[in-house]
């Protein structure tokens, strides 16, 4: 699903919510493309080539999103739901690395560097990471994680605003599956934990 087009379908439903709206995962795919937070540096697109940079209203920096990456865009009425920003993230987190769990990969978090991580002969490496805005206490944006895809985008920015953070995805863990498997696995997750 094109990456701008999903934006705009995101605004429009968190706009005309109202409080009877039921909270939606959206689980979807992007075409090559970059997108830059709120918060985004220049500095951090070192050389995009021919894939799109399309600004955000998310938070964090910049990221690569395409084929063989599950992406999730949990669009949650948190303020009904009763908990905050935070809580929103780790239980996101929490999530991925369940899921990752269940594949037999041991995975972290770090509340300093939001996302899920991996470690690779003693190296940090990502494998999912999250951008979230909330407006009028509802959520838009959300996850993405690397299943079987290219990962050579990554090589053209400084993922997350991190020079030299290392990437990584299923596959070169190990994990043969779809992203359509893995995507049914860590929706049935999250919605048992963002309610």
């Amino acid at each position: 699903m094109d990456y701008a087009i999903t934006l705009a379908a995101m605004h429009a439903f968190t706009d005309t919510r109202d409080h009877a709206t039921a909270d939606e995962l959206w689980v979807l795919q992007h075409p090559p493309v970059f997108t830059q937070g709120q918060a985004g540096k220049a500095e951090h697109l070192l050389m995009p080539g021919s894939i799109p940079v399309v600004q955000t209203d998310r938070g964090g920096q910049v990221t690569y999103h395409g084929p063989g990456q599950l992406v999730i865009y949990p669009l949650i009425d948190i303020a009904r739901q009763g908990y905050g920003a935070r809580s929103l993230v780790s239980r996101i987190e929490n999530a991925m690395v369940a899921v990752l769990a269940d594949c037999g990969i041991s995975a972290y978090i770090d509340r300093e560097a939001p996302g899920v991580y991996v470690d690779i002969a003693a190296r940090r490496h990502k494998v999912g990471s999250i951008g979230l805005r909330i407006r009028r206490g509802r959520s838009l944006h959300g996850l993405s994680l690397n299943v079987d895809m290219d990962l050579e985008p990554f090589s053209r920015i400084n993922p997350c605003g991190y020079s030299g953070l290392a990437m990584t995805q299923l596959k070169d863990l190990g994990i043969n599956a779809s992203v359509d498997r893995i995507g049914d696995a860590l929706a049935k997750k999250l919605t048992s934990a963002l309610h």
